[in-house]
């Protein structure tokens, strides 16, 4: 029997759902989980960390007020390494959005010569792992007198987010209609004027996107931070944390805790602009 107004449902659509479901349910569960553990021992006391139950018999927030307040050696520069981290990830997504920016309108607008040739080589850049150039980079810094330097990690990581970054807005770029620029030359507009009323309006969401992947990728890093950077007061959170397992006993609910509270930053940013997120990585990859 049919009724007016609702939707009737295939036998191959909820099929299709039930696959999905089937999939999306493990691996829901398989992400999450590790994240309750997290949470599960920033809440424990020190002597429940490891009873393995799944809920503690006496939650607590004093981990919290630990870390919040730095009453242990490890968390003693909790504040100034995490304006570290901070400052590093905001100007690594900063310096390789100009960047990508300006080299994705100049090869794809301005059609400047050689433009494909340094798209081209800077995709290629790609089939070197990034762990692999932690010691060329470190000797490099090291020549340029730039070791224990926040600018020494800031320009590491923008090397290392700008060709994905390049590659993704000149796909986006060639998606825009030409004649908008033909329009505005008509109009008397000079290139300057293009690139910032034409060109960055229509370009925002996969701005958006890859700021938002230039920004995670710093705020997570952790093996060019523990090369680059030494000083306690001069590393980022990540490298901090690694101390905590120097000791022979760690406090592991203060690990969490600070580990806890250090995604929170990463989660709120993507959860901010998760509808650029797809929209703009995935901008030109399906030619109209």
């Amino acid at each position: 029997m049919k009724f007016p107004g609702v939707r009737q449902f295939s036998w191959r659509e909820v099929g299709t759902e039930a696959r999905l479901l089937l999939i999306g349910i493990p691996v829901f569960l398989w992400t999450m989980i590790p994240i309750y553990h997290m949470f599960l021992f920033a809440i424990s006391p020190k002597e429940d960390a490891f009873s393995g139950k799944l809920w503690p018999d006496h939650p607590t927030l004093h981990n919290f007020a630990i870390v919040f307040k730095q009453q242990h050696y490890f968390l003693r520069d909790f504040y100034i390494q995490f304006w570290n981290s901070t400052v590093i990830a905001v100007s690594v997504g900063a310096l390789t959005l100009f960047i990508a920016t300006a080299a994705a309108f100049s090869i794809s607008r301005l059609k400047v010569p050689g433009g494909r040739t340094v798209l081209n080589l800077a995709l290629f850049t790609y089939f070197i792992p990034a762990a692999f150039l932690a010691v060329p980079m470190y000797r490099t810094m090291g020549n340029y007198g730039l070791l224990n330097n926040h600018w020494s990690l800031i320009l590491a990581m923008v090397t290392i987010a700008s060709p994905y970054a390049i590659w993704v807005l000149k796909q986006a770029s060639d998606k825009l209609p030409v004649e908008l620029d033909e329009a505005a030359v008509m109009d008397g507009a000079t290139t300057l004027q293009i690139f910032r009323l034409v060109y960055l309006p229509l370009m925002m969401p996969s701005l958006v996107a890859i700021g938002t992947y230039a920004v995670l990728l710093a705020w997570n890093e952790y093996l060019y931070a523990f090369l680059l950077l030494s000083n306690d007061r001069e590393i980022t959170l990540p490298v901090a944390l690694g101390n905590f397992l120097a000791a022979d006993d760690s406090p592991w609910e203060l690990l969490m805790t600070t580990g806890f509270i250090y995604a929170l930053p990463p989660a709120a940013v993507y959860y901010a602009f998760r509808r650029y997120m797809v929209g703009g990585l995935t901008a030109g990859a399906v030619k109209s």
